[in-house]
């Protein structure tokens, strides 16, 4: 029985001589507030009361959610809502001496990383105006690791990623640029309808000129065609005209009955083909006697012009 006390003692110093560390993180131990050494995840060995375990370093990924505003160069007010990922860099011992000693506690480093994180997003969004903010996530994201990476490696820590989720502007903000979209989208379709009306118009008036260009050589053609029939019309009837005259010269016939019968003959076309209006003609003797000698004069004079015109 007076072994019993002692069997116990013996029996909680072993239970205190080996700690447990959790896959995932380190222990760090210290001796009298000395940082000794890190204990790696599974059944590790102290020295009881003399070892202590300072802080249980969990080695995973992490992440935190912000919602903060920034102020554009056109003093625009941009709220955000991101989620910041990070992770301890390595689980060297240098690495893990910094994420134990570098902050009092874990809360005031993540009051310094997410202060860090807002800080360089307000720098980077103060530089852009309100336009261009929209359209910038990856810059945005590209600029705070640039400026976060060698801050965070220096507390032990390292950036994996940074997801800007949702990019808002003022009530009022968002209205002007609704207004400033549509007006664009108005001025747009103005254009275009511009631009269609000129192409429409443009169009119809080359159809036009060329259909007057068209019609004009039709025209053209058909005045041609024209005088050259009424030229053998005439030449024809010369022909004719000269034949009859020889005929009847050779007969011993006046020549004036070719003309008499040119007047009657004309007389029975209107009197034909006449439609509606109305021609006035002197039928009597001395009114043909008239005609007769006019034409005979007209057809003399004719035939001393050609005369001349072949001499």
């Amino acid at each position: 029985m007076p072994f019993l006390p002692l069997l116990i003692l013996i029996g909680a110093v072993l239970f205190l001589c080996f700690v447990t560390v959790k896959q995932g993180s380190v222990a760090v131990i210290t001796v009298f507030g000395k940082y000794r050494r890190i204990l790696t995840p599974g059944l590790n060995f102290r020295i009881p009361l003399i070892e202590q375990i300072y802080k249980r370093i969990s080695i995973q990924n992490k992440s935190v959610e912000l919602g903060f505003a920034a102020t554009t160069i056109d003093q625009a007010n941009v709220n955000f809502t991101a989620m910041v990922l990070f992770s301890v860099l390595n689980n060297e011992e240098n690495t893990i001496k910094s994420v134990a000693f570098k902050f009092v506690d874990e809360r005031n480093f993540m009051q310094a990383l997410v202060r860090s994180v807002e800080g360089s997003i307000r720098a980077f969004v103060a530089t852009k105006k309100q336009s261009e903010i929209l359209s910038l996530r990856r810059e945005i994201v590209e600029a705070v690791k640039e400026n976060m990476d060698k801050t965070l490696e220096e507390w032990g820590y390292h950036l994996i990623d940074l997801q800007v989720n949702d990019i808002a502007f003022d009530e009022e903000v968002m209205k002007s640029m609704s207004k400033v979209v549509a007006s664009s989208n108005l001025r747009a379709a103005a254009e275009n309808e511009g631009q269609a009306l000129l192409i429409t118009k443009t169009k119809a008036a080359e159809a036009e000129g060329n259909a007057i260009k068209i019609a004009a050589l039709a025209e053209k053609e058909a005045a041609q065609l024209r005088g050259q029939g009424i030229a053998l019309f005439r030449e024809e009837v010369a022909k004719g005209m000269s034949h009859a005259a020889k005929l009847m010269a050779d007969s011993n016939l006046d020549a004036s009955l070719i003309l008499f019968s040119m007047w009657t003959e004309a007389v029975k076309n209107f009197a034909e083909q006449g439609k509606g209006n109305v021609i006035f003609l002197d039928g009597s003797t001395e009114g043909m006697e008239r005609t007769m000698k006019q034409m005979m004069a007209l057809s003399n004079m004719n035939v001393a012009n050609a005369a001349s015109g072949q001499k």
